[in-house]
């Protein structure tokens, strides 16, 4: 039975973060959450699953604090869940995150479609699906907002700036889906009592061979920034007279 993999990641909530007098960022007290655009990747494995009679099945990579994540992975309809449990998570970059997933997908049988969101809601690097079709030598397609499966043929939308346009590939293959092709459902109360009791693969780096996995990017700091906003009023004159003046501004500054 084929298997149809959405990618998703346990990221801190937004909503909770905190600024300190320093600019620097506080979450001690921020729930964690699955990535809202990674929502959409799981309903979208879930749908495709279903139209190819195989199985949806979710893939996560995180330290300890991410196995809270997989019930509510599952409760969106998955029927099994595979988790890379490492402290290399903490600080990786897309290199040692692609290297884990991609690891990880070898060593699932009959894999025939990964699907991820265009980006994270934390960083929104938008690097794993391109990077995933690197390392598995595997078509990606990103963008996605509407996919077909006919056969071992998919079928995707891509939205482009002024276009959409089709791309066709064959499986296995990557897609990077929008967050508008689907609306992902709330999980009721039977699909999360259900969802425990669903099997989950839980992996380590060195069972994936990846412990020794190096960064490439060190993060340095991580820090909000202010705004500061000109506060030029222009108060007298003629309405024409100001629109001139706004229109010189806006020139000034580089806007025009």
């Amino acid at each position: 039975m084929s298997k149809v993999i959405a990618c998703y990641k346990w990221v801190v909530d937004e909503a909770d973060i905190r600024i300190k007098s320093d600019l620097s960022l506080d979450i001690s007290k921020a729930k964690w959450k699955i990535s809202d655009y990674d929502k959409n990747a799981i309903e979208a494995a879930v749908q495709v699953a279903r139209t190819l009679g195989g199985k949806a099945a979710t893939l996560t990579f995180g330290g300890a604090n991410a196995k809270q994540s997989l019930k509510d992975a599952l409760s969106r309809g998955p029927a099994e869940g595979y988790w890379i449990n490492s402290q290399l998570a903490e600080a990786a970059d897309g290199f040692v995150t692609v290297k884990a997933l991609a690891a990880a997908i070898n060593k699932i049988a009959n894999t025939s479609l990964v699907i991820c969101a265009e980006g994270s809601s934390d960083v929104y690097a938008r690097q794993t699906a391109p990077r995933l079709g690197a390392v598995l030598d595997w078509p990606v397609i990103t963008s996605v907002c509407k996919i077909e499966i006919n056969g071992n043929t998919l079928t995707a939308q891509k939205k482009m700036d002024d276009c959409i346009e089709t791309v066709v590939v064959e499986l296995p293959a990557i897609v990077a889906v929008l967050p508008e092709i689907n609306e992902a459902p709330l999980p009721n109360l039977k699909a999360v009592i259900e969802a425990g009791r669903k099997p989950v693969t839980e992996f380590t780096a060195e069972d994936l061979g990846t412990a020794d996995t190096k960064a490439k990017v060190q993060l340095q700091s991580l820090k909000a920034y202010i705004m500061k906003r000109k506060n030029i009023t222009i108060a007298e004159g003629e309405a024409s007279c100001k629109v001139k003046e706004l229109v010189a501004n806006l020139k000034k500054e580089g806007v025009l």
